[in-house]
C-alpha cells in the first residue's frame, strides 16, 4: 500500500490523514489469468493500482481476433477512465496476463476521496495526462519505427515485460506477427 501512496505523492500533496482514508478505501482484490478486470460493452466500476501482475487493454474485431493497444503492470493504475468517470460502455477489454493483485476504489468511494480531499482531482488529472502524453509517444514512434527497432524500443522501455507476456500478445501489441517476432528474437540473440 505504500507504493500506492508514492505513486500518488509524484502527482500531488497528501497530508497523513489523507493517505490513511485513501488507504481505508482500497480494497484488496485478485484478477486471475484470463479474466477481464473490465470488458466492452459494460461500464467499468472500479479503477485499481496494480500491485502484482500485468494486464493488457485490448479489443477483438469480428473474427473473434484480438489486438493489444498496451500493458500495464505494477505501480500503474489500471481502468478505463472514460467508462469509469462519465459511465459509458467501454470500448475495450482489460485482461489479466498474468495472476494479478490490485487495490481497487469503487466509483462511490473514488467520487468520495474526490469530494474529501482536495487535489485528488487535480492529481488524477495529471496521472491521466502523463499516461496519455507516454502513450501518444509510443505510438508515434510504432508508426515510424520497423518491426525490429519497435521491438528493441520496448524493450528497453519496458525491462522484463516481455519474459512476462505471451509472445502472440507483444507480437500483436507491436503490430507484427508471432512468425515475425521470433524471427527477429533470434536475429537480435
Amino acid at each position: 500500500m505504500e507504493d500506492l501512496i508514492n505513486y500518488l505523492l509524484k502527482f500531488g500533496h497528501l497530508n497523513e490523514d489523507q493517505c490513511a482514508l485513501i488507504l481505508a478505501k482500497a480494497q484488496h482484490r485478485m484478477v486471475n489469468k484470463g479474466d477481464f478486470f473490465s470488458e466492452a460493452g459494460k461500464v467499468a466500476r472500479n479503477i485499481g493500482y496494480v500491485t502484482q501482475g500485468v494486464f493488457r487493454i485490448c479489443y477483438y474485431n469480428k473474427a473473434g481476433d484480438s489486438f493489444t493497444r498496451y500493458f500495464v503492470y505494477e505501480n500503474r493504475f489500471v481502468a478505463d477512465t472514460i467508462s469509469f468517470i462519465d459511465e459509458l460502455p467501454s470500448a475495450e477489454y482489460i485482461e489479466a496476463v498474468t495472476d494479478c493483485k490490485l487495490l481497487v476504489f469503487s466509483k462511490k468511494d473514488f467520487m468520495e476521496l474526490a469530494a474529501t480531499i482536495p487535489g485528488w482531482s487535480d492529481i488524477f488529472s495529471k496521472i491521466t495526462s502523463y499516461v496519455l502524453e507516454n502513450k501518444m509517444r509510443a505510438s508515434s514512434n510504432m508508426l515510424v519505427q520497423n518491426a525490429q527497432t519497435r521491438y528493441l524500443h520496448f524493450l528497453a522501455h519496458y525491462p522484463g515485460l516481455a519474459n512476462r507476456i505471451p509472445q502472440l500478445m507483444l507480437a500483436s501489441y507491436l503490430g507484427i506477427t508471432a512468425t515475425s517476432l521470433s524471427r527477429i528474437r533470434k536475429t537480435i540473440s
